[in-house]
């Protein structure tokens, strides 16, 4: 199966370049070869900044009108719709998603995100401030105001991981682009295809070169961009510990940073919740491509009262769960995305039994399944909230489940944790369900399903270890911003 038109290159300043060495990208369902991809050198990582630099400060993309990008960016959202089918099936093979979860969640949602991030740049770049009167020396009064103009941050470097490429590729590269950025896109070497693949997009519609750039790399071209000073922002998503690694690399330039990082979600289950809706929430919350998002809710806060029905409820549901290669569309649950995933997966299911927790289903890898990175779908109960499974990111298909008896134990519960990212509340108490979400120390919390879609224009991001900043709507297009004020008084 052929994805890429330059197999062996990466995109820097709007032309395709040979990288020296090459590396394997493997189908984690079945651990074919789909490329051996191109593996940047540290000169055209350099070579990559230099010309975002060049792009944003000698070419007039950060001061064309506004309506100039919005109209180059739909057609760049346009050339990518042409290429959906083939973009899916490359998500299918690449990342080891489900056809389901490829086509609606990993394609669908961020292309939607994106054409509102469009229609959101529309905003006014300059606002006005209230006008002050101030008494000056001349024994006359000064009528003062100013305005405040958002104005583009500078070159962007974007780091993505495996887990939803597509998804995130795009939307760290659209905002960042139509805010007047330029960008370098370095995408994981597990899923570079996803990323490459823009490229080929940003020649067909004409993008200025320059403006994006798209480089594959280990640890040292991370490092690289996090820490040349020609970077104005980073924008990254991944672990907690590598946000570690990235803070501290960006520092001596005090460099700009919006970070997405790991998640510990909560999901309560008060005693009035709707049980059949709660436990199919409780079963996406750690099998949903599975269990490699950082917005799982793998943490089940039942109420004592109703737990032992919602896991009964949760295990009859597992054995419906359809496990095998997404690329047969009746599949429900495909692999982890490497054997190092798998084994941090048997790792924890380890931790858990030590730690007294009750393996309820899985905790295994499945017979039949002789290459592909596979583990089922695992359940415990009787977790304590202190205990490593219910407090550390396993990035697998793991849940656990933990009682409590009343509505300020789950807020406390829900509470206890390093990471602030997500959360959910099932309840037919849709009020109460709301005073406890304004309590939650998180960065989104979803009622009873939520909104049935994420929402383009609602800011997602974490607080604590799950990192800072926000993407999405106009709060994710003004991080890649900046605020200029200019006053001036009547004369």
């Amino acid at each position: 199966m052929t994805f890429l038109k330059h197999p062996d290159s990466v995109y820097i300043g709007g032309e395709w370049q040979a990288a020296p060495h090459r590396e394997a990208v493997i189908n984690p369902a079945d651990e074919s070869l789909l490329i051996e991809a191109p593996v940047g050198s540290a000169e055209q990582v350099e070579a990559a900044i230099a010309a975002a630099r060049h792009a944003f400060d000698h070419s007039d993309w950060p001061h064309v009108p506004m309506a100039h990008r919005q109209a180059l960016m739909s057609r760049f959202l346009d050339a990518i719709d042409e290429r959906r089918d083939e973009i899916v099936r490359m998500i299918v093979a690449e990342a080891g998603a489900t056809q389901m979860l490829a086509g609606f969640l990993q394609y669908g949602i961020p292309m939607k995100h994106a054409r509102r991030t469009v229609e959101v740049a529309s905003r006014p770049p300059v606002t006005s401030l209230p006008v002050e009167l101030t008494p000056n020396a001349q024994g006359t009064t000064t009528l003062g105001t100013g305005v405040v103009s958002r104005e583009p941050v500078g070159v962007v470097a974007a780091i993505s991981p495996y887990n939803f490429p597509f998804f995130l590729n795009i939307g760290k590269v659209v905002p960042a682009l139509l805010a007047g950025c330029t960008v370098v896109l370095k995408p994981s070497p597990y899923t570079p295809m996803e990323a490459l693949i823009l490229g080929e997009i940003a020649d067909q519609v004409g993008l200025p070169k320059g403006v994006l750039s798209i480089v594959t790399g280990d640890i040292e071209a991370g490092r690289i961009l996090t820490s040349d000073p020609r970077v104005d922002l980073v924008h990254f998503t991944g672990s907690d510990k590598v946000g570690e690694a990235i803070q501290a690399q960006g520092a001596p330039t005090l460099k700009r940073i919006v970070m997405e990082l790991g998640g510990k979600s909560a999901l309560i289950v008060r005693p009035d919740a709707d049980l059949a809706q709660a436990a199919m929430a409780g079963l996406g919350g750690f099998t949903v491509h599975c269990g490699q998002g950082c917005a799982l809710t793998t943490r089940l806060l039942v109420h004592n009262s109703v737990r032992a029905q919602f896991v009964e409820s949760l295990k009859g549901m597992l054995g419906h769960v359809k496990i095998g290669n997404p690329s047969d569309p009746t599949v429900s649950y495909g692999p982890l995305i490497r054997e190092v995933a798998r084994k941090r997966t048997e790792q924890y299911v380890a931790i858990a039994q030590d730690e007294g927790a009750t393996l309820v289903a899985g905790g295994k890898r499945p017979a039949g399944f002789d290459k592909g990175f596979f583990f089922e779908p695992t359940l415990f109960d009787n977790v304590r909230n202190d205990s490593r499974i219910a407090q550390e990111e396993v990035f697998g298909p793991v849940g656990a489940v933990i009682g409590f008896d009343d509505d300020e134990e789950a807020i406390a519960l829900a509470n206890a944790s390093d990471f602030g990212l997500a959360g959910a509340i099932y309840s037919t108490d849709a009020g109460k369900a709301y005073e406890m979400a304004l309590r939650l120390r998180t960065g989104g919390v979803a009622i009873n399903g939520g909104a049935g879609t994420m929402l383009s224009d609602a800011p997602f991001g974490g607080i604590k270890r799950s990192g800072y900043g926000r993407e999405y709507g106009e709060d994710g297009l003004n991080e890649f911003t900046y605020q200029k004020v200019i006053s001036f008084s009547a004369k």
